[in-house]
């Protein structure tokens, strides 16, 4: 099988292990993380140094991708970044758990996740990076933007437009013919009913407008922006 390296050893990247474990079309070298020493072992898997030894690996242990475990959607755009130019060679590589349901005429970019008990209706199309969590569902002719996510629990009507960078938070619902704009947020267990524009806050049910936000806002518990510094 050809080798790959997951980009964070967090919980997250826990989770993805078992997603590439039960594919089985990959196997996972170990982890590359700026704040973990060295040679330690995370989930069973050593870490295997930080960006700047990728180029090795690929060299030395015929390395052949990896896949960007980092939750928040801005910050994973500037770790592939980052990583890119240290390594440009590297592939990045998608990941759709045995258990999701993937209907037919579905589209799926590079680098993106589908966690365990998702849903994929049919005439779907997924961008580059984006996360597809636990239990959540993706309505028929849904289009998710470039890193956008869908979080656990989250249900979504037909014809979703997510932007680029948006959020669906945890157990959050969209009816049908929804458009989301660009780095917006949704609230968790909100019930969206109508249009949200880009850089927007929305929470509640039915979902109101909060505040706009900037790009790099955090969002998730413990969020810090850009946490994996490689220069």
């Amino acid at each position: 099988m050809k080798k790959i390296v997951i980009i964070g050893a967090s919980g997250h990247g826990g989770m993805i292990l078992e997603c590439v474990n039960k594919e089985g079309k990959y196997s996972v070298l170990g982890f590359i993380d700026t704040h973990k020493e060295k040679g330690t072992i995370y989930n069973g898997l050593p870490i295997l140094g930080n960006p700047y030894d990728i180029p090795k690996l690929i060299k030395n242990d015929n390395l052949f991708g990896a896949i960007i475990a980092i939750g928040n959607n801005y910050t994973r755009k500037i770790i592939m970044e980052k990583v890119i130019e240290v390594a440009p060679e590297i592939n990045y590589i998608s990941i759709i758990h045995p258990n999701a349901i993937i209907s037919e005429n579905v589209r799926i970019g590079k680098g993106t996740i589908i966690m365990p008990g998702v849903i994929v209706n049919s005439n779907s199309i997924i961008g580059d990076f984006c996360i597809i969590n636990t239990n959540s569902s993706l309505g028929h002719d849904g289009k998710m933007g470039d890193y956008s996510s869908i979080s656990s629990g989250v249900c979504t009507g037909g014809n979703l437009l997510l932007g680029d960078f948006s959020v669906l938070s945890i157990g959050s619902n969209v009816i049908e013919n929804i458009s989301i704009g660009k780095h917006s947020v949704i609230g968790a267990g909100s019930l969206v009913v109508k249009d949200v524009a880009e850089k927007s806050v929305v929470y509640g049910s039915p979902a109101r407008f909060i505040r706009y936000r900037s790009i790099d806002d955090p969002y998730l518990h413990g969020d810090k922006v850009g946490r994996m510094n490689i220069g």
